[in-house]
C-alpha cells in the first residue's frame, strides 16, 4: 500500500531488528491515516531536497519494537508521527537538518542524532524545534 507518492507502508514499518527478533510491526488500522498524514510531510521534506530520493530507516514502530530498540517512552515513532532518514545524493544529515530548519516546513521536531541520520516528527504542535542528539547529549542545533 502506497501511503503518498514516494513513501509506503512497507517503507514505513520495515525492521531489521523486528524481523530478527520476531516482532509484529503492523501498525493498527486507526494510525494508517496518520501514517498517510506523516508521508505527505515526507513528500514536502523531498521536495525541499531537490525531490532526491529519501531514504527511511525507521518510522512507525509498535510499543514491543520500540522497547526493544531502547526508543523513549513517547516516541513520536509509536503514533505514527516520526521518521528517522537520510538522503545522501542531497547531503550530510547535518546538511538536511540545517535545509529543514531554514525552510517554511510545518514540523514538530527536526534533530540530527549523531550525525548520522535525521529524525523529524510532524504533529499540530508544530514546535520547529532543531537539535542534535549524541554522545553529549541533547542541545540546540
Amino acid at each position: 500500500m502506497m501511503l503518498s507518492p514516494n513513501f509506503s507502508l512497507t517503507e514505513f514499518t520495515d525492521s531489521q531488528t523486528a524481523a530478527r527478533m520476531g516482532i509484529e510491526n503492523d501498525p493498527p488500522v486507526e494510525l494508517v491515516p496518520v501514517l498517510k498524514a506523516t508521508a505527505r510531510c515526507m513528500e514536502d521534506v523531498r521536495d525541499l531536497l531537490g525531490g532526491k530520493p529519501v531514504l527511511v530507516s525507521s518510522a512507525y514502530r509498535s510499543p514491543e519494537l520500540n522497547k526493544a530498540i531502547g526508543g523513549s517512552k513517547n516516541s513520536q515513532h509509536m503514533s505514527g508521527e516520526a521518521v528517522d532518514f537520510t538522503c545522501p545524493k542531497f547531503g550530510t544529515p547535518e546538511q538536511i537538518v540545517q535545509a529543514v530548519k531554514d525552510s517554511p516546513l510545518l514540523f514538530d521536531q527536526c534533530l540530527l542524532e549523531y550525525y548520522r541520520w535525521v529524525h523529524i516528527s510532524f504533529s499540530a504542535r508544530n514546535r520547529r524545534q532543531t537539535l542534535i542528539i549524541d554522545k553529549n547529549g541533547t542541545r540546540a542545533f
